[in-house]
Order: C-alpha cells, then sequence, then structure tokens
C-alpha cells in the first residue's frame, strides 16, 4: 500500500522550497506506517546499514553505533533508533519517497526513519541539507528558528553537534501524517510525546569546495597531458615581481576553461553524482549470466527489478549509473530511469540487451528468483 501525498507542488516550490519551513498539514491525510518499530530495530541490527542510538538520560547526551544485538537495557524513555538510507533495503519504506520523484533527483539523498520513546530527540541541531519530516505513529513536537548564520555550535557529545538556544518560528505538535519541511541552516529540536516514528526524505548538495575537489582528480586522470600557461603577446612589465590583471586573469580563465568544457565537466558529474551515498544491496551474480542465458530468461517472461535507490541520472545525452556511464542511446536511458521493473519487449534489441546483461551482472538490476519459482 503507498501512501498518497497531497501537495501543491507550484505553490510550495514558489513560497518555501530553500526558503523557510513550514508544516504541511496532512500532506499524506491516511498514513499508514509502512514499517515497524520491530521491523526498523531488525534492520539496524545489520552491518550494512548505517544506524545509531541517541539517548538523553538525565541530562546527560549520549550516541551509540550499530550494528546493534539488544535494545532491552534502554528503558522506556530518552531514546531514539536512527537508521540511515532505508530506501535500499525495505521495499515498503521506499513507496514513502515515490511522491518527492518529482523534485531533481540527483539531489536526493536517502530515506532516514527515527523511532522515538516518549522523551526523545537528537537535540537542538543545524542541518546541511534539505528535509520532509513525515510524520507516522506518534506526536512529536517540533521547535524551529529561523535562519541565522552567528549560531553558536558546540559538542553536546562528541558525536552530537548542538545549537545554543534560540526563539522559535515554528512550535508544532505533529500527528499522523503532517509534514515539517526544513531548507537547510534552519536550527530545530523535535522530541517525542510518546512512542513515535519520523521519516526523513532528505535532500543534499555539496560544496563547491568538494565540486573542485573531485573535479580536478577527475582532470588529473583524464587529461594526462598538462596545459601550460601561454603569454605569447608578452610586453616587458614595469615590474616583473608584480603579477598583472591581465595575467592573473589569463590564469583564471585557463582553469575556467576546463570547467566550461562539456566533455570534461558533463562526463565528471555524472560518474561522481551517481556514486551511492550509502551502501546498497548490490550482489554481482556468479556465475555471471552468458547472453544466451541471459536472453532465455528474459523470452521466458522473467522480470528485470533495479536494486532500490541505485543512482541513475541523464547528464547531456548521456546516462549513468553507480559512477559509471551507460553505452545505451537516451530513449533507453529515460526508460532505465523512469521504471524499476523490466521486460524483454522493453530491451528487445541486440545491442541494449548486450548492455543490459553486463549491468545485471554487476548487479544493478537483477531477476527475482521466486518469481521463476513461482512461474515453475
Amino acid at each position: 500500500m503507498q501512501n498518497k501525498l497531497q501537495i501543491n507542488w507550484d505553490d510550495f516550490l514558489t513560497h518555501y522550497w530553500q526558503k523557510k519551513p513550514v508544516i504541511l498539514r496532512k500532506a499524506f491525510p491516511h498514513f499508514v506506517d509502512p514499517i515497524t518499530p520491530d521491523e526498523l530495530a531488525g534492520l539496524a541490527m545489520e552491518e550494512e546499514l548505517d544506524s545509531r542510538i541517541v539517548s538523553n538520560k538525565n541530562g546527560v547526551w549520549d550516541a551509540q553505533f550499530g550494528p546493534f544485538r539488544e535494545y532491552d537495557h534502554l528503558g522506556d524513555t530518552n531514546w531514539s533508533l536512527l537508521v540511515q538510507a532505508v530506501d535500499h533495503w525495505h521495499a515498503g519504506a521506499a513507496t514513502l519517497i515515490e511522491p518527492f520523484r518529482c523534485l531533481p533527483q540527483w539531489q536526493f539523498e536517502d530515506l532516514m526513519i527515527s523511532y522515538a520513546t516518549k522523551g526523545a530527540g537528537v537535540g537542538p541541531h543545524i542541518d546541511n541539507y534539505d528535509v520532509f519530516i513525515i510524520q507516522g505513529m506518534g506526536t512529536r513536537r517540533w521547535k524551529v528558528g529561523d535562519r541565522n548564520e552567528h549560531y553558536k555550535q558546540f559538542n553536546a557529545h562528541k558525536a552530537l553537534l548542538h545549537v545554543e538556544e534560540y526563539d522559535p518560528i515554528i512550535d508544532e505538535e505533529l500527528t499522523a501524517g503532517d509534514i515539517l519541511y526544513l531548507p537547510i541552516g534552519f536550527p530545530h529540536n523535535g522530541v517525542s510525546l510518546n512512542e513515535s516514528l519520523s521519516y526523513s526524505v532528505g535532500f543534499r548538495t555539496q560544496t563547491s569546495q568538494d565540486l573542485l575537489s573531485h573535479f580536478a582528480d577527475y582532470v588529473i586522470d583524464n587529461l594526462p597531458r598538462g596545459i601550460f600557461y601561454q603569454d605569447p603577446d608578452l610586453h616587458l612589465p614595469n615590474d616583473p615581481y608584480q603579477l598583472q590583471n591581465n595575467e592573473l586573469s589569463k590564469l583564471q580563465n585557463q582553469m575556467i576553461d576546463l570547467i566550461k568544457t562539456p566533455a570534461l565537466f558533463n562526463d565528471w558529474f555524472g560518474q561522481y553524482i551517481t556514486q551511492p551515498m550509502h551502501e546498497l544491496n548490490i550482489v554481482p551474480v556468479d556465475p555471471p549470466y552468458q547472453q544466451d542465458e541471459f536472453n532465455d530468461k528474459l523470452q521466458a517472461g522473467d522480470l528485470l527489478h533495479k536494486v532500490p535507490s541505485i543512482r541513475i541520472l541523464k547528464v547531456g545525452d548521456k546516462g549513468y549509473i553507480h559512477g559509471e556511464k551507460i553505452a545505451l542511446p537516451l530513449p533507453i536511458i529515460d526508460l532505465l530511469c523512469r521504471h524499476d521493473t523490466l521486460s524483454y519487449q522493453d530491451l528487445a534489441d541486440n545491442a541494449t540487451l548486450n548492455v543490459m546483461r553486463d549491468l545485471v551482472n554487476k548487479g544493478y538490476w537483477y531477476f527475482d528468483e521466486d518469481e521463476s519459482e513461482e512461474e515453475e
């Protein structure tokens, strides 16, 4: 069952997106939790998932990182379990990100789920991403402050960066189906009033510093011949120890020209932005499918399923998945982006089948063996 989101996206983007926080009351009018606390606790026992427990007992903050083996010792109040990238591992929870696929998917990070006991939260803090916090079971009270670059932050625990006290511009309780949208930079604090679940759909962009660093690495690897500064129209300067403005401009333009070269920048960004932010459930095929075997399975009616939340995007007229270019034309790339399940009819030409076999062997798509056994 998929929860239905009711939101006027044009109004939201005009008035709120990356501008100011807002509570969207009953954005999911009949919200049903797609996961139970016990299921979330089970996921936090797996090494592949990033999880943590945050507690505040008698005013002392603590944070522990998974995987976890037991929870009985934690008591009934003042602790939260947070699990990252649940959309990678739980099909039901992953349905919550579907209504947000209309937003630029290169900015989407993951679905984080928080289970909280009465009085629990992670403390007042500022996030470096935009987030839609969907309230599930239970109730949380949220206090949100205005954006201010002068807020002082401090470590309440070595793994918890908190922000100083602020005046709330939002002080409201959220119940099932409500959404709190928070742009980057607004301090906030959510405290659970009873046993509760919250679902955070996060959108993150990279800093210019990170982008420049990774682009420089790409240029070094892909342009082995150096580009040297040249000035064939040089005139003797009055002061040979003074860098001239035109020289500085030439140096800047020389570097900017690299960024403005589409063949370089687009290919780098396609590879960079489709690399996973969290571990994926990718299992390479062993032994790998031979082409005839692969074609036969598809022709017999077996369906291919895309690994949940694997990053696949289009940059220019090229497609990229999991950090590599896909050697297929754009119409096929568009099909791969938009559909999680593929049949033989979708791929029925030799070039496409050859590429898809390679992607399946790498584990990016897979055959559901349970389906095959049911057919038999």
